[in-house]
């Protein structure tokens, strides 16, 4: 959770408890308001990590799977097999910027399968990008 919508948090929680143990106390004008901590939350930029791990599970693990092993449940049916993250020569032979290609323009961009699909909304969002390259590295033989 990142700072900003961990502060407002405690504030709302802080207030209420607040609230409720002194009744007849008026709440200070400096306090926000539920309504503005809510605006406040809703209003702070996503962590690109946190939105990273969530698209990795939504979209890439149904076929990488949930360690990158290429043996997703959308796996059984492709062929070829969805690549297996954790095979140390494609590691070392695969460039941050090939992998910055095929999660945004998809497979066929690099001349990969069809089946790896695009998310050009990602093209807005090159830190979600950066993030989900790191996860794809992380399952890179120690």
């Amino acid at each position: 959770m990142n700072l900003a919508r961990y502060l407002t948090l405690a504030v709302l929680t802080l207030s209420s408890f607040g609230a409720c143990s002194r009744p007849d106390a008026a709440p200070a004008s400096h306090e926000p308001s539920v309504a503005s901590a809510a605006a406040a939350v809703a209003d702070a930029p996503p962590d690109p990590a946190m939105e990273a791990r969530t698209l990795f599970r939504t979209r890439c693990a149904v076929c990488h799977g949930d360690v990158g092993k290429g043996d997703g449940p959308g796996a059984a049916a492709l062929n070829p097999k969805p690549r297996a993250f954790a095979d140390a020569a494609w590691q070392q032979a695969t460039t941050d910027d090939a992998l910055r290609t095929i999660i945004v323009q998809g497979g066929p961009a690099v001349g990969k399968n069809a089946a790896m699909p695009p998310n050009p909304d990602l093209v807005s969002k090159p830190a979600v990008v950066v993030e989900l390259i790191k996860i794809v590295r992380g399952f890179a033989p120690k």
